[in-house]
């Protein structure tokens, strides 16, 4: 009969140790899923407000949409004065015209004449009473 008990205890020992492993090993899973819940949570986090998330992405587009609009702005600009040397150098209306503007250039017996600022529109645009 002694036989029989130890096989017993030996029986309750290796149940335990089966609910113990099993506790464990159900443990193990909920501390895994919990790694990867925050792992997932980190991820998403970077791939929105890291240093090349979407955030930065957005930032970096509308700069660049920007960019492309002084850039048609300035290609608009860069035509109208190349066309204007152009004239410039071929034309000479566009040459006396040119000297009468900025130089204020005459023909002999013209007289230019400026006119004075109107009363209202003072440096502070206040008219007097």
């Amino acid at each position: 009969m002694a036989r029989l008990k130890t096989t017993g205890t030996s029986a309750k020992r290796s149940s335990a140790i089966v609910r113990l492993y099993e506790q464990g090993r159900v443990g193990w899973r909920k501390v895994a899923t919990g790694a990867a819940a925050v792992l997932a949570v980190a991820m998403g986090y970077h791939v929105i407000f890291g240093q090349n998330g979407l955030t930065v992405y957005q930032q970096k587009r509308n700069d660049a949409q920007s960019l492309d609009g002084q850039l048609r702005t300035l290609q608009r600009e860069n035509d109208l004065l190349k066309g204007h040397v152009g004239r410039l150098q071929s034309d000479p209306n566009a040459i006396e015209h040119q000297a009468r503007e900025e130089l204020h250039y005459t023909r002999p017996g013209e007289v230019i004449v400026y006119m004075p600022a109107p009363a209202g529109s003072g440096p502070a645009g206040v008219a007097k009473q």
